[in-house]
């Protein structure tokens, strides 16, 4: 195996570093990646607390050993197909840079996840663009076009549902105007993703050149990690595809489609769990909910953004709160075991050093192992 020599071009700089100077670097980097994130969870903790400061901890407990062990499956079963979908949709986006089987692009976003758990700084991407990268021998940073292409997409399909629930009426009533909340907030979704979206297009070919102001800054940047920003920018570029199938453009709307809807049933299965059921429309207002709190969560850096926007809109569709929690609990641990779970054996399988990922996607996006 040979080994890039722009990988390890971070570590000789810090070679010349006073041991001082490495030590307080070292408890800067810590600070920043772990007190933020337990603020913000015990943040989190708090609010669930509020939340559920009136819950009836017997019912509960009593509701949760009466729960219907079958319904429980299809929930995790369900949690895999979202995760099998979205795994077949990036199948479509980067066959025409090469064909990759689902399974194994789907086990590469299973990595991702799990890589989170172990370094929360959301280098889910790189972590999947790595492996596939060096399982396919790509180039990491042609593989990681790719995936931001499908993150857009996904960004769309999200805001049109936000919009149809919003256009449907099928909001709890509280005070102020959801229905206006949740239109707008699709609005902006669709707005900034579809901008997105179309500028990796009309920009690709523009980028790749030499002289533009914003690629002579790009290789200004990338010389800093002792990369060469042509490549890379060239890498990029390679991984900016729309499939040239029409029946491939078609997957790609209809897996994230699919997605999103196969991720509106979980609540659906967890309520069956426990003996609730709630309107069709309901369930998709859960996911648009849930997920714009997961979104703000991550911009605000307060982790369990999902779980609060959850217990929120239950809250809001008048679900007790007992069979509420038990229905988010169940999803959530289910996602932890599965999702994460199986993420983490396909890292261990791999043998992939997160470390060596990150110094990898941080030095420039270079090639990766032969």
């Amino acid at each position: 195996m040979t080994r890039d020599h722009t990988a390890t071009a971070p570590a000789r700089q810090r070679q010349g570093i006073p041991v001082e100077a490495r030590r307080n670097e070292r408890v800067r980097r810590v600070l920043f990646r772990w007190l933020l994130p337990i603020l913000g969870g015990g943040i989190a903790l708090a609010a669930i607390f509020w939340l559920y400061r009136d819950l009836d901890f017997g019912k509960f407990l009593a509701g949760l050993g009466r729960a219907h062990l079958g319904w429980i499956a299809v929930l995790a079963a369900a949690i895999l197909l979202e995760q099998l979908v979205n795994g077949w949709k990036w199948r479509q986006i980067l066959h025409d840079v090469k064909p990759v089987r689902s399974l194994r692009l789907t086990g590469a976003l299973l990595a991702g996840y799990g890589a989170n758990v172990l370094v929360p700084l959301g280098i889910s991407p790189l972590v999947r663009s790595w492996l596939i990268a060096r399982m396919e021998r790509l180039k990491m940073a042609t593989v990681l076009t790719t995936t931001v292409i499908a993150r857009f997409v996904d960004g769309v399909i999200f805001a049109l549902f936000a919009g149809l629930v919003a256009m449907a009426g099928q909001v709890p009533q509280i005070e102020g105007s959801p229905e206006l909340g949740l239109a707008v907030a699709g609005a902006l979704n669709l707005v900034l993703f579809g901008t997105l979206l179309w500028s990796i297009f009309r920009f690709r070919a523009l980028f790749a050149r030499e002289g533009p102001i914003f690629c002579e800054l790009f290789d200004r940047l990338a010389r800093i990690f002792r990369t060469d920003g042509a490549a890379v920018r060239k890498s990029l570029c390679d991984g900016a595809v729309w499939p040239r199938s029409r029946w491939r453009r078609i997957g790609v709307v209809l897996g994230a489609v699919a997605a999103k809807l196969v991720a509106a049933t979980h609540y659906l299965w967890a309520g069956l769990a426990v003996g609730v059921v709630l309107a069709p429309f309901d369930y998709l207002f859960l996911m648009v909910f849930a997920g714009f709190s997961l979104v703000l969560s991550r911009f605000v850096r307060v982790p369990g953004g999902f779980v609060i926007g959850s217990a929120l809109a239950f809250d809001l569709l008048g679900v007790p709160r007992e069979q509420a929690l038990t229905m988010i609990l169940f999803n959530w641990m289910l996602s932890i075991i599965l999702v994460v779970g199986v993420g983490l054996v396909v890292l261990w399988q791999s043998g992939l050093d997160i470390r060596r990922a990150r110094r990898e996607g941080e030095g420039g996006l270079v090639d990766v192992d032969s």
